[in-house]
């Protein structure tokens, strides 16, 4: 039986992925085989040794030590994509927040509860409204840095509102490109995006190169009075700088999930508490997607959506299969063939794939493996786990 360790509240329609008759569940479990979370910090103390997997049901994964992970053979999963129109909505929101002034519109009607007569309240209502003036968004140029699932489904949106949508992704797959719309305009560069957008939009994953990517340098491209909005990571974007931006009318305003000090007081600023995955179809999209990728794991040794290891997928036969993760370093597959060979195991099938610094084996073999086997494998240096299933 398969034990997984839970953290935090797990949606119900992703618990109910797991078996109860292969499959052990709870927050208490000692030694699991993998751990599912979704926002909890996982600590490298958390890494018990047969712990083979964890899966965050979610994009980012900043909250896991994927290092540690990968050092030790664990493949962490994420969730891309499951939470992708969810975010894409709260866009929308901020979108027309940022152009119509409806938040302090809400706010002024509220400040006239104590009016008791229609007459004096609708007087006050028709000579304040010119306060809330916005602007429509229709015809104006939108530029969306990033178009993976999040970002290609905001491009659609947006031109269905009659917006005209620049994109810009250096890095997009060609699974992303087919979602694409055709209408989109790419642009080669951030520069060219920037002087041409009257708002931008962020999603791009937060890694080394794009951590402040929007800076002082970068913001002084921006065309003047435009519109910042974040829904990808706060690091991405550097307070100080905006601040300034903001204060002299480079950006006309910033509307981001992450609250941040420095920011939360300007007037220019509309700021929400990290909502963009905070839908009930978005938490179960994401339970359900990351239990049924540690199903598979599990169950058939396949991988897919890893941020640390390659995706692997080796049809199953119905036989016995090893799984096997190792350092990518020379020599790695013969000295395990030749194991097989020593001891006269007939392969059936097999795949290796690396990724950086790991390589993964799915190795089928004809007879069930015994544990001396299990053994010698694990005895080659630079091996760092061994799993043994029957594929059923």
């Amino acid at each position: 039986m398969y034990k997984i360790k839970t953290f935090n509240n797990i949606a119900v329609r992703g618990l109910e992925r797991f078996s109860r008759e292969r499959y052990e569940l709870g927050s208490e479990i000692a030694d699991p085989h993998a751990i599912l979370l979704r926002s909890h910090e996982l600590e490298t103390k958390n890494l018990s040794p047969g712990l083979r997997a964890v899966a965050r049901a979610g994009t980012g994964v900043n909250n896991v030590p994927v290092t540690d992970c990968t050092a030790q053979g664990i493949v962490v999963f994420n969730t891309p994509g499951a939470n992708a129109n969810s975010v894409k909505e709260l866009v929308l929101a901020a979108l027309l927040i940022s152009s119509r002034d409806v938040v302090g519109g809400i706010e002024f009607v509220s400040s006239l509860g104590k009016v008791a007569d229609a007459g004096e309240l609708n007087r006050l209502v028709e000579a304040e409204k010119k306060r809330f003036k916005g602007r429509e968004l229709y015809g104006k140029s939108l530029g969306v840095v990033g178009l993976g699932a999040i970002g290609s489904l905001v491009a659609r949106a947006a031109l269905d509102l009659g917006m005209d949508v620049l994109g810009y992704d250096p890095a997009i797959s060609v699974d992303a490109a087919w979602r694409l719309p055709s209408e989109v305009r790419r642009m080669e560069n951030l520069p060219s995006l920037f002087a041409c957008a009257d708002y931008v939009t962020l999603h791009v994953p937060l890694l080394p190169e794009t951590e402040g990517m929007i800076n002082e340098e970068s913001l002084r491209l921006f065309r003047a009075g435009s519109v910042l909005l974040n829904f990808a990571r706060q690091p991405i974007v550097d307070a100080t700088a905006l601040r300034a931006a903001l204060d002299d009318g480079r950006v006309a305003r910033y509307i981001a999930d992450f609250p941040v000090l420095g920011l939360v007081d300007h007037p220019s600023v509309r700021l929400t508490p990290h909502l963009g995955a905070s839908t009930e179809e978005a938490e179960e999209n994401c339970a359900v997607m990351a239990a049924d990728q540690l199903v598979n794991f599990l169950e058939t040794g396949n991988i897919r959506n890893s941020v640390n290891f390659p995706d692997v997928n080796l049809e199953p036969n119905g036989g016995y299969r090893l799984a096997v993760s190792n350092r990518n370093v020379p020599g790695m597959l013969g000295q395990m063939m030749a194991v097989l060979a020593e001891r006269s195991i007939n392969v059936v099938d097999m795949l290796n794939k690396s990724r950086g610094e790991v390589a993964y084996n799915l190795i089928d073999v004809a007879d069930e493996p015994e544990q001396a086997l299990i053994d010698d494998i694990c005895a080659i240096d630079s091996v760092m786990n061994v799993r043994d299933f029957k594929i059923v």
